[in-house]
């Protein structure tokens, strides 16, 4: 597979995994309120705020996991521990939780 079709596939699976696959989750788990839950896990994506603090803002060979100050250890063990919440909590510790996991297998899994 040439380069630039590995990189379009990486970002094809990146891009899905932030935005699509939140919404099996949202018809799996919560299929009475699905569009509400859908909403706040792509709320979630907020958390990417914290990369306007990185110079450069965007580097493709830098891992988000451990850099960014909401990416990290830290802040990954505080979504852990508001799993243990109910209602809105949970769902936005999902959201979290599933996007450090796209996040680490989009630098882990892929050359770059």
């Amino acid at each position: 597979m040439a380069q630039s079709e590995v990189m379009l596939l990486k970002t094809f699976t990146h891009y899905f995994l932030h935005l699509i696959f939140p919404v099996f989750i949202a018809l799996i788990f919560y299929r009475k309120n699905w569009k509400k839950v859908y909403l706040i896990l792509l709320a979630t994506m907020l958390v990417d705020l914290d990369h306007l603090f990185a110079n450069p803002i965007f580097d493709p060979s830098r891992n988000s996991i451990g850099f960014h100050f909401l990416h990290s250890y830290y802040a990954i063990a505080v979504y852990i521990l508001m799993l243990f919440f109910k209602g809105n909590i949970r769902i936005i510790a999902i959201g979290l939780l599933f996007h450090m996991l796209t996040d680490f297998q989009d630098f882990t899994l892929w050359s770059h």
